[in-house]
């Protein structure tokens, strides 16, 4: 028995399965020549996005101009035939279609513009620009990306040339005929959403879409419609995890952030989180407390909120806050195996002297006014807390949206991924002192690195699980909140979160936090190889891409480190942290030529780019260029591919010699 034969013995069963689908050497044959094709065409256009943090309006922006990728393909199309203002009319119609075809057609209605040389003009465009995206895509590919309404109209136009003399009239008829027949604008926007879902193969979000940013919600609800995309869960996501599977520490950590940002449309129209039983409670508690130090931290130029709604939110965030002390030490006490101990700050708090004690020094605080804290039992919610925290409970476990939102977090998630040989993670690997991987504690297991992520990973599945044992399952919702604030957390990675030094201690080196080694190691070669090593990641050009911690670009920092093996991608799109970082955001594009970091200015708003046709401005930094041009076969896709081409090589080897019988295809 030759080696062919021995490897079809020991797949007899799977080889008996493909030929249910391939029942011939014709079908075999065929499909080998198909997946051999395949192989040869360029890589697939992968963007990678973190830290959107609620940002929606650059978020969607980014996603309809793919990081510029369109206007990019559209001045190479029309450089010499357009002028600029053109090449940007195209593109916001590209970007917004329904928007700018109202305005279009206003204009028509004022005689500024001829319909029908518009139309005829526009279609023949983007069609163009169709052709040009999805040239590195097998027709099956494109065909699937096509509305059903149009899919045939759309493939016959996309594979034809207007300049071919013997197809024009053929061409033109079809164009005429979608104007003539009123179907013009529907066809527009068909088109416009597919050169918009061909611009980018595959998005990977490394992680917090949640948080300071006004629409988390918009954000989910695009991306749960969108055709590929995986996410790499962050601290922030884990916490509305957590509050969706109804931690109260991380309900009350939700609501806290959500207050100090003024951000209250995700809560409340987002997902329906009533806040009247807070807002009633916090007027009536801090009535006579100025709460100064809870205002909202708004733009400058904010116009939404006046005095009265700021003087509620920061009631409204105090008293959530000492809430949230409160339920953080009873999850401390419930889990010692945490050692978090130093967290149990509200014992430390002398209400009569109005100061904080802690190993025998006193330091002043900001706030002496805790109308609800007893200080014999410090750690105890008072009885209208208590009904409360039930009614906020119930509110989150109840937002039908919510759990939807979760569920796609779950579907399209995990804790790591590792695509074409990079590894993601939103933050860190914990790690010891010297570089290797810190063993940490998950439930009485002791994992590092890959195991110690896939397992938090489905210890967080878990706690959604019907089938998980009673017990388990509330650990997995209490781990929601360690996830987000405790020290071995690969999402924090920190000696602690000092929320309360913070707001109300005088003395400023009681805010700091101690990052963990993997932050203070993370520019060492040597220590993200180990980290690469053992995950698995092979290849010359592998490399770890994460956010989390901003990039202060305008301080110098370079979002490249340990030699071009780790990239950090996280430019600060929200607003709030555009003074920290100084842009507006990074997408990292992997295409078939090689990795570009694209830099984003701040973006106006989506109402502007539709009527003025502005784009958010962006600048590339290549990172690294391949010495020729990648292929699917150069992908992990492409290892998929050739592995079945081998089994279809086998199944034609075992039809040929009469091992498995061919049948006719039906």
């Amino acid at each position: 028995m030759n080696t062919i034969e021995k490897r079809i013995e020991a797949d007899l069963r799977v080889l008996q399965l493909l030929a249910q689908s391939f029942p011939n050497v014709a079908a075999a044959s065929s499909e080998i020549i198909n997946l051999e094709a395949i192989l040869n065409l360029p890589k697939g256009t992968e963007h990678f996005m973190a830290d959107i943090h609620g940002e929606y309006e650059a978020f969607l922006h980014i996603l309809k101009n793919a990081s510029g990728n369109i206007k990019r393909k559209v001045k190479e199309l029309y450089a010499d035939t357009l002028s600029s203002e053109e090449i940007r009319e195209l593109c916001t119609l590209i970007y917004y279609p329904e928007q700018k075809l109202e305005i279009i057609k206003n204009n028509i209605e004022r005689g500024d513009l001829n319909d029908q040389l518009f139309y005829s003009k526009t279609l023949l465009q983007l069609i163009r620009v169709c052709q040009s995206v999805s040239s590195k895509y097998t027709r099956s590919k494109v065909r699937k990306a096509l509305p059903p309404e149009f899919a045939y109209i759309i493939e016959e136009l996309l594979h034809e040339s207007p300049s071919d003399d013997d197809k024009q009239a053929y061409f033109t008829c079809i164009i005429d005929s979608i104007v003539q027949t009123g179907r013009a604008d529907a066809f527009i926007i068909a088109i416009a959403n597919v050169i918009q879902q061909l611009a980018v193969d595959q998005l990977h979000i490394l992680g917090d879409i949640f948080d300071r940013g006004p629409g988390a919600h918009i954000i989910m609800d695009r991306l749960c419609e969108h055709h590929s995309f995986d996410i790499q869960w962050g601290n922030h996501d884990a916490l509305w995890m957590g509050a969706a599977a109804g931690n109260d520490c991380c309900i009350a950590n939700v609501l806290r952030l959500s207050l100090r940002y003024g951000n209250m449309q995700t809560l409340e129209d987002g997902y329906g989180i009533n806040l009247v039983p807070l807002a009633t409670f916090a007027m009536e508690t801090y009535s006579s407390d100025p709460c100064d130090l809870f205002g909202p931290r708004l733009d400058k130029d904010d116009t939404t909120h006046n005095e009265k709604t700021r003087r509620l939110i920061a009631q409204m965030h105090k008293a959530i806050s000492i809430i949230q002390f409160k339920l953080e030490a009873q999850m401390i006490l419930r889990r010692p195996e945490w050692r978090m101990e130093d967290r149990l700050v509200l014992q430390h708090i002398n209400k009569e002297k109005g100061i904080y004690e802690l190993d025998g020094r006193i330091y002043e605080m900001k706030d002496t006014f805790f109308p609800t804290l007893d200080s014999e039992h410090p750690f105890d919610l008072s009885f209208e807390e208590a009904e409360l925290v039930r009614q906020l409970h119930h509110s989150f476990r109840v937002s039908d949206k919510l759990q939807k939102h979760v569920k796609c977090l779950f579907t399209h998630g995990c804790m790591y991924a590792i695509y074409n040989g990079n590894l993601l993670f939103h933050a860190s690997v914990p790690l010891n002192a010297d570089g290797t991987l810190k063993e940490v504690d998950l439930n009485g297991q002791r994992y590092s690195g890959r195991e110690l992520l896939h397992h938090i990973g489905m210890t967080m599945r878990s706690a959604f699980n019907a089938d998980t044992p009673r017990e388990d399952k509330q650990f997995a919702k209490d781990y929601f909140w360690y996830l987000w604030c405790g020290q071995d957390s690969p999402l924090f990675d920190k000696d602690r979160m000092a929320t309360f030094e913070r707001y109300f201690l005088q003395d400023k080196q009681t805010h700091e936090e101690k990052k963990g080694y993997y932050y203070l190691l993370r520019d060492n070669a040597e220590v993200c190889d180990r980290i690469l090593d053992a995950f698995g990641v092979k290849g010359k050009h592998r490399h770890i891409i994460n956010g989390h911690v901003p990039v202060r670009v305008a301080g110098g920092e370079s979002p490249v480190k340990a030699g071009g093996r780790l990239m950090v991608i996280d430019g600060g799109l929200s607003k709030a942290y555009h003074n920290t970082t100084g842009i507006a955001g990074y997408t990292l594009v992997f295409h078939s030529r090689g990795f570009e970091l694209i830099q984003h200015e701040p973006f106006e708003s989506a109402d502007d780019a539709i009527r003025r046709g502005t784009d958010i401005v962006s600048s590339k930094q290549i990172v690294e260029l391949s010495g020729r041009r990648l292929r699917v076969r150069d992908t992990d896709k492409g290892h998929e591919l050739l592995s079945q081409i081998e089994e279809l090589k086998e199944l034609l080897y075992a039809y040929r010699h009469g091992i498995i019988k061919e049948r006719a295809r039906k």
